[in-house]
């Protein structure tokens, strides 16, 4: 059976989603459990973008060991240089250099004849060669490109020594048919194309993107590109669990597969989905809260009777578990443990202890804890932020007839306790009003969500906030069984990676000078 190669570009295309913005520290965690999942090749980041952005790279590629790390760039040498730089110290580097090729992109973006276009790419292949034994190269928007210059530039490509040659359908333009055949043309055409891989990237503006990649792979594709659940530009990216489900599920159809560890899906696509704030809606195929969930009465009377009616895949394929409600408050330490390890955490001493105590704390107010509050507390435990603020006491005082107020008291950097009193035009504004004025911070609220951990009435609430000030931009999460104190938590939470964040742009401005 064909091996289809998963280049992942979570950490890259994924990032770009508008309202996304990891930190490093975000950035290697999810790459780690990337590496656990099993993709072959990981795209870190672009690193010409900022400073931030190249620094992030680079502990990324030195976290990682038994992946392919990669890194963005234009054809331009800065980039390229930028590159270098970043990948310092990966295992196993690889560049990706990338220049438009539609007549769309040459007229107005790159304002280049075909000539410019051709002679601008194999230079700087030539350049990235000099530095790197791996090369990707890829024709921005190729889907809206001419087949005879694309199978140009292609073999301009293989002879200038690319390893694999990436067809991206840029703005998500093409159906199935269209995409496919594009693959057949270039293995039917260009010379020597059986000495480069090649690469199908699908964006998803018409919702096309997992069936382009898969018409992709029946013709020949020998690398799918994808994010964790589908994030990305505008509508996103090709979903690579998607994909992979696809072909274990149809191997007999397909003849292909990947090399992903199936079990470790669920937990990449919700450390993400925290991770960026981006809600994985429920109806989403493999990972959406109701992929394994029946509920017509036709449907349940078929699945006691035999799976296999209405579920073409298992949720233990994905690595979810169907036994759930298990711990309460009367659980201890080693039951406790036990659970963490069948749910794939092993933690240090200190670890366990904090959040053994998190997980007694929230069984106090909660009759049943699911798996779900376990990894909720588990990912906001071991993704803390250095905190300049935090939160001690909350009071807020509610009447549909009067102006809602909150009293909060938070620990800053100073001995004493901040006391702040503020009204709102509700119970939440007042509390980030009172914020504020505690922590004598200007911000803007960019995005405030919220959504429920597991189920029933005492459920946990996760918040999910964006603040930004001036350039500078973090998100925050902040979990409770109570949504105020969440909210209240999200915000702080922001906050703190605002002000860690303004430290980094502090010592750039001042290297700059």
């Amino acid at each position: 059976m064909r091996k289809i190669y998963v280049f992942d570009t979570t950490l890259r295309d994924g990032e770009q989603s508008p309202g996304v913005n990891l930190n490093t520290r975000e950035k290697v965690e999810i790459a780690y459990q990337l590496e656990k999942l099993g993709i072959d090749r990981m795209e870190a980041g672009f690193p010409a973008a900022s400073p931030g952005d190249l620094a992030a790279v680079n502990a990324v590629a030195r976290a990682v060991k038994n992946v392919t790390l990669i890194g963005l760039s234009r054809s331009r040498e800065s980039d390229i240089d930028a590159v270098r730089e970043a990948l310092q110290g990966a295992q196993d580097p690889c560049i990706h250099l990338f220049l438009a090729t539609s007549p769309i992109h040459r007229q107005h973006k790159l304002r280049m004849e075909k000539a410019q276009v051709l002679e601008t790419a194999q230079a700087a292949i030539r350049y990235a060669k000099k530095y790197f034994s791996k090369l990707e190269f890829s024709l921005e928007d190729a889907g809206r490109t001419e087949r005879d210059f694309m199978a140009e530039m292609v073999a301009m490509a293989i002879r200038e020594g690319a390893n694999v040659v990436n067809i991206p359908d840029t703005v998500g333009y093409l159906n199935p048919s269209e995409y496919g055949a594009i693959f057949k043309f270039l293995k039917d055409t260009v010379p020597d194309i059986e000495k480069v891989q090649l690469s199908a990237h699908c964006h998803n503006d018409l919702g096309m993107a997992t069936a382009n990649t898969l018409a992709a792979i029946q013709n020949g594709a020998d690398q799918i590109e994808g994010t964790i659940n589908g994030i990305g530009e505008r509508a996103g990216n090709t979903a690579i669990e998607e994909v992979a489900l696809a072909l274990e599920t149809r191997s007999e159809f397909f003849d292909a597969k990947t090399s992903l560890v199936l079990s470790e899906i669920s937990r990449t696509s919700r450390l993400v989905s925290r991770l960026t704030g981006m809600v994985v809606p429920g109806n989403k195929a493999i990972v959406g809260a109701n992929a394994f969930a029946h509920e017509s009465g036709i449907h349940q009377d078929g699945m006691l009777k035999e799976k296999t009616t209405y579920e073409i895949m298992t949720p233990e394929t994905i690595g979810l578990k169907e036994s759930k409600l298990v711990l309460g408050k009367h659980s201890g330490r080693h039951a406790f443990r036990d659970k963490l390890r069948d749910l794939g955490y092993d933690l240090l001493e200190e670890e366990l202890n904090a959040a053994f105590a998190k997980f007694k704390d929230l069984a106090d107010k909660k009759k049943e804890v699911s798996d779900e509050d376990i990894l909720a507390l588990l990912e906001e435990k071991l993704l803390d932020t250095p905190e300049v603020f935090s939160l001690q006491t909350i009071y807020v005082t509610y009447s549909n007839e009067a102006t809602p107020s909150a009293t909060i008291t938070i620990k800053g950097p100073e001995p004493q306790p901040i006391v702040a009193v503020a009204e709102g035009n509700g119970s939440v504004d007042a509390i980030y009003n009172a914020i504020d004025q505690a922590t004598r911070e200007e911000v803007t609220l960019g995005d405030y969500s919220i959504k429920a951990v597991s189920r029933g009435k005492d459920a946990q609430g996760e918040v999910h906030v964006v603040l930004s000030q001036g350039e500078v931009a973090a998100q925050g999460r902040g979990l409770s069984t109570d949504i105020l104190e969440a909210s209240a938590r999200a915000y702080l939470n922001a906050l703190n990676k605002l002000l860690e964040k303004r430290k980094t742009y502090t010592k750039r401005d001042h290297a700059n000078l």
